[in-house]
């Protein structure tokens, strides 16, 4: 039976919420994408990683309906756990470093998968907001201090796969501080906390706390 252990990425200063990340450490044992995907959709997170070369880095990472070249909290997670200073992902090799309570991944905003970044008027504005109907994967934002970078967000994925919001995304928020091109101190969810910081050539980091929730036998 394949191990997977359960982190909680992007944390908030409490050590509570983040979005819960799946990671199956020895994907190695699972090589066939159609079985990937099919235990990603069974485990039900919005993202599990399968970890293919622990020492190099190599992780693939499945939503419970497709594969992604490149996400954000599952990268920032694997990093957290692999230690290691870089990730390689089919969108490219991803930056990696732990500094202090904060995990950091650095990638290219291009890497992203396409989001639409809907600002609002006010923080009070995204939180009185309703789940939209499927369809387009909507970023909802607005200045909470906008001297300060501070944002208050909330992610709907508009997949119909089960998950109707994101505690916390960090494509999106890549895609954010890209389109706004200065670092953002992010509340997403329920309470989870993602740091951003341009970098040049295209390039952005995302940061935040990571802790290990549990290890449970996937049943495959």
């Amino acid at each position: 039976m394949n191990e997977y252990d359960v982190l909680a990425v992007f944390c908030g200063p409490d050590g509570r919420h983040g979005n819960e990340l799946g990671v199956v450490r020895d994907g190695s044992r699972i090589p066939d994408p159609d079985e990937r995907r099919m235990l990603a959709a069974k485990l039900g997170f919005s993202e599990t990683v399968f970890v293919d070369d622990p020492e190099r880095g190599v992780i693939d990472i499945y939503a419970p309906s497709t594969r992604l070249p490149f996400a954000g909290h599952p990268c920032v997670g694997a990093a957290w756990l692999l230690d290691v200073p870089e990730l390689i992902v089919p969108a490219g090799v991803v930056g990696a470093r732990l500094d202090g309570e904060f995990s950091w991944i650095e990638a290219h905003a291009d890497w992203a998968p396409p989001r639409t970044l809907r600002q609002y008027a006010s923080a009070a504005e995204v939180d009185a907001l309703p789940v939209p109907p499927e369809g387009e994967w909507i970023y909802a934002w607005a200045w909470e201090d906008e001297a300060a970078g501070r944002i208050r967000a909330r992610g709907f994925p508009g997949r119909g796969d089960g998950i109707t919001e994101d505690e916390a995304t960090g494509a999106a928020a890549l895609l954010l501080t890209a389109h706004l091109d200065r670092a953002l101190n992010i509340h997403q969810g329920k309470g989870s906390q993602l740091l951003t910081a341009p970098q040049p050539a295209g390039y952005v980091e995302v940061g935040g706390r990571v802790r290990l929730l549990s290890s449970s036998p996937s049943g495959n």
